[in-house]
């Protein structure tokens, strides 16, 4: 059985790694797996972690909208397509579900929603009615859906984006990191040797929220904030951030996860954060915004807490962490205890392969 991944650019982030696990593991499951993509853009990093000796480059294929590279990039994909002659389409992200679900062919079709578009400030309203617009249609397309996290499974539905189809939620396997010493780290990332540090690691852009990151991090001025990421908002947040913030770029999540005390995510709009996941296998409390599926991840009152955007909340969830070293220590435990339960790579790599031999 031949399973061809496809995505629009294989970025540093939780999306690359999800995909990165499957394809290391189709062997082991009984299937091969290869993978098609195109390239980072902007400010972003290729993760280093994918297999290149099965990947496929789609040269005009990007996250970027753009009719005629998109054009070109279809029919880049449908020639790969015809040479591998693969059983299954699994595309994930809305570039290449796009893409992947409009090359006819006998194979099956499954899309994976690592999240979604419509609450990320860098689309404007009229792309986001396009693209919901496309997604319904694609819909019709699809042999097989899957979300990273209940909540977002939910919320396209809510869409009605395949209200009546067969829908999945399979959570994202991750590895634990291999730690450094806290003083090594934060040597690494040129941050004070003492004292309570607080991290923040996504990309830097719109969707994220880092703006909303330096504003709390203001109310916290003896505070150390360390910021950790690429992205288009990245030299803006570094001529923003105050003298209390340390905004590094691209940053090794395992010194990142090493150096830091506690965890703040900021963002408008996730599907099941990887890097929290991290984070809790890293023994860390998280305090995050209840969007997507992270109160799937962040188990609130106990591993970390969940609050709304809005900026007081996430002051006050900080504020009970950053005073009390023993509740960072409890939640931290309890932290890692869920992550390794819940969030395992073979349990991932089991469900996707019952659903391929399924179908």
């Amino acid at each position: 059985m031949k399973v061809l991944h496809v995505i629009a650019r294989m970025n540093v982030g939780g999306t690359a790694r999800y995909i990165e696990e499957l394809i290391d593991g189709a062997t082991e499951f009984g299937y091969e797996a290869e993978l098609a993509t195109g390239y980072v853009q902007q400010q972003e990093i290729e993760s280093p972690g994918f297999n290149k000796k099965s990947t496929h480059r789609i040269k005009h294929l990007g996250r970027k909208i753009s009719p005629i590279n998109d054009l070109r990039a279809y029919f880049e994909l449908k020639k790969v397509i015809a040479n591998i002659n693969p059983d299954i389409i699994h595309s994930h992200t809305f570039k290449a579900g796009l893409l992947a679900r409009l090359v006819p062919g006998d194979f099956k079709r499954v899309h994976t929603f690592h999240g979604h578009l419509f609450e990320d400030q860098s689309f404007s309203a009229i792309q986001k009615f396009a693209i919901l617009r496309a997604e319904k249609y694609l819909a019709k397309r699809t042999n097989q859906f899957i979300s990273v996290g209940q909540r977002v499974g939910v919320e396209l539905r809510d869409l009605q984006i395949g209200p009546n189809a067969k829908w999945i939620s399979i959570a994202p396997g991750v590895r634990a990191l291999k730690k450094i010493k806290k003083s090594e780290a934060r040597k690494k990332l040129k941050l004070p040797a003492t004292g309570v540090v607080v991290g923040w690691m996504a990309r830097v852009t719109s969707v994220k929220n880092p703006h909303l990151a330096l504003e709390v991090a203001k109310e916290f001025p003896e505070i150390t904030f360390v910021i950790a990421g690429g992205g288009d908002l990245l030299t803006d947040i570094k001529a923003s951030a105050g003298k209390n913030v340390k905004v590094v770029g691209w940053a090794d999540s395992s010194v990142m996860w090493s150096a830091v005390d506690l965890v703040l995510s900021t963002s408008d709009n996730e599907g099941m954060p990887i890097a929290l996941i991290e984070a809790q296998l890293a023994g860390l409390p998280v305090v995050a915004t209840d969007v997507g599926s992270s109160a799937e991840v962040v188990k609130s009152g106990s591993t970390g807490y969940i609050v709304s955007k809005n900026k007081s909340e996430l002051i006050r969830a900080l504020t009970l962490l950053i005073s009390d070293s023993k509740k960072r220590a409890l939640f931290g435990k309890a932290a890692k205890v869920h992550a390794q339960k819940y969030f395992t790579v073979e349990s991932m790599n089991k469900r996707y392969a019952q659903i391929y031999r399924k179908m």
